[in-house]
């Protein structure tokens, strides 16, 4: 894989309003195009600074001699930037047409507009980051959480190649003892036993499938879940949705059916992200656009994650409660039963959600009571309780397939060993497992996987 040759620009920082805005310049001719339209106030030209220094100055079109902005320039020589290049960035004032003048001016004077992902993408092709690096730089831009932050963080660092980087020597260093051994009998080498075998490939496989089990809890604490709040109206729905939300969202009243539409917002419950949908209250009903919005609460319901089923406790059940637990029984959905109105008192018998499989607690959504067990009632149901904040979960699905089909391979080896296969078919194997680890941090991954990964970055990143 052939590193970059050009030199590139873009706005790395959001394209709008605000106090400040960064064009970054990185390749082999990042100063020189830095040089021709940035002057130092203090006359050093750019192509005399040394890295990591600031100059205050003009951004000036040489073509014209006219003034764009007043700027800093901070320069950054390789191969000790961000990219591994030498690299230029000017801090302007943040108006979005300013911005674009001086993007358009780096671009007429020797640099090509950069790609989504394109800085990140030389960083690795540099040698700066592993693929997994680079993959956990959108997850720390995207991180809305302590825990998913701090794990970003940690695949930042490396952790994450590390942990891959040494199930792959051992597996390595394997194949080597084997190969040694198969391919110069004549050297009277120590067989490889088949207990050393078998403890490598069980040690790697326990690793791997580690690995993959802290993936899906990872991934909720990263993305959330998809939530719907359902009930029949009236039961305090949208109370508790505003109450989840720390701030009066939904409508409401006395009156039942005031929700006619989904409503959508995400909130924060502990480590987890809801993306919350307060439904229509579903129940016959003649009203035409009542009628749109249980439906449209239906849909959403065989669509969720998660189903926050909300029932009035001060109530004994009713026909509509009843055929709402029938539907939540077909669709099998992870579910939390909310009693509420406990302060209310209650009249429900909780034998009656027997066959559910759901968390049921008691909540009063107006006083706020009972929000800490139905914390407690999510993680659990998505197993994010017990979730280690220092361990390194794969990024996204490209990671975790790889790391499948190593532990498939290595699973597979292990099961030709015991069953007396040639050393030369577990060997295959054992090879085909490490190609796919190579495969996940970047060492041996195809020009096609590297441009797919940083396709899906912002563009100045």
């Amino acid at each position: 894989m052939t590193g970059p040759v050009s030199t590139v620009c873009a706005v790395s920082t959001p394209l709008a309003e605000g106090g400040l805005a960064v064009i970054r310049i990185s390749g082999s001719k990042a100063l020189e195009c830095a040089e021709k339209i940035f002057r130092p106030f203090g006359g050093k030209k750019v192509s005399e600074m040394p890295g990591y220094t600031c100059a205050y100055g003009k951004v000036t079109d040489p073509a014209s001699g006219k003034v764009l902005d007043d700027a800093m320039l901070t320069v950054f020589r390789a191969p000790k930037s961000y990219t591994g290049e030498d690299t230029a960035e000017i801090s302007c004032h943040g108006g979005v047409f300013i911005t674009r003048q001086i993007l358009r001016l780096c671009l007429r004077n020797g640099c090509t507009q950069a790609d989504r992902g394109e800085f990140t993408k030389r960083a690795f092709l540099n040698g700066k980051l592993s693929l997994t690096q680079a993959e956990s730089v959108m997850d720390m831009i995207s991180a809305r959480g302590e825990q998913s932050l701090r794990s970003a963080r940690l695949v930042r660092e490396g952790r994450l190649f590390d942990r891959i980087e040494g199930i792959k020597k051992r597996l390595v260093a394997l194949l080597g003892e084997l190969a040694a051994w198969v391919d110069y009998p004549e050297e009277d080498l120590p067989a490889v036993s088949m207990e050393a075998i078998d403890s490598t490939l069980s040690e790697a496989v326990s690793q791997l499938e580690k690995l993959i089990r802290d993936y899906d809890s990872g991934m909720i604490l990263r993305r959330g879940i998809d939530t719907v709040i359902a009930g029949k109206p009236n039961v305090g729905k949208s109370t508790l949705m505003n109450t989840l939300l720390g701030y009066e969202r939904s409508i409401v009243t006395d009156a039942a059916g005031t929700t006619r539409d989904v409503i959508e917002e995400t909130a924060r419950l502990g480590e987890i992200e809801l993306k919350l949908s307060d439904t229509a209250g579903i129940r016959d009903t003649d009203d035409k656009v009542e009628q749109l919005g249980v439906s449209l609460a239906k849909k959403r319901l065989s669509e969720c994650a998660l189903v926050i089923a909300v029932f009035d406790t001060s109530l004994p059940l009713d026909s509509e409660d009843r055929e709402l637990l029938r539907e939540l029984k077909e669709l099998a959905k992870p579910t939390v039963i909310v009693l509420n109105k406990s302060d209310l008192g209650a009249e429900i018998d909780s034998g009656e959600f027997s066959g559910i499989g759901a968390r049921i607690l008691e909540l009063s959504a107006k006083n706020g009571e009972g929000l800490d067990e139905l914390t407690e009632a999510v993680s659990e149901l998505f197993g994010t309780s017990g979730f280690d904040a220092d361990s390194t979960i794969f990024a996204n699905e490209r990671q975790k397939d790889c790391a499948e089909r190593a532990l498939e391979r290595l699973m597979t080896a292990k099961q030709a060993s015991a069953s007396g296969e040639t050393l030369d078919a577990v060997t295959v194997l054992i090879d085909s497992a490490v190609a796919r680890l190579m495969e996940l941090t970047g060492e041996k991954a195809s020009e096609a996987v590297v441009d797919e990964v940083f396709s899906k970055f912002c563009v100045g990143k």
